[in-house]
């Protein structure tokens, strides 16, 4: 389970920073491509994401 958390947390860290570089125009190809308010969904799903993996590594008692 704790592996399942994990995987899932990276992904969606990796979501946001993909829809972060493509709201700053770095990464081509979409409708989010240049648009700023991808860059700010993008930030808060990183987050999101480091919020997941610290869950996902977090001691158990």
């Amino acid at each position: 389970m704790r592996l399942i958390r994990f995987v899932l947390a990276l992904i969606v860290l990796g979501l946001g920073a993909l829809w972060s570089l493509q709201g700053l125009g770095l990464v081509k190809g979409s409708f989010m491509t240049g648009q700023t308010q991808w860059l700010y969904i993008g930030l808060v799903t990183m987050l999101v994401g480091v919020v997941g993996l610290y869950w996902a590594n977090r001691p158990h008692v």
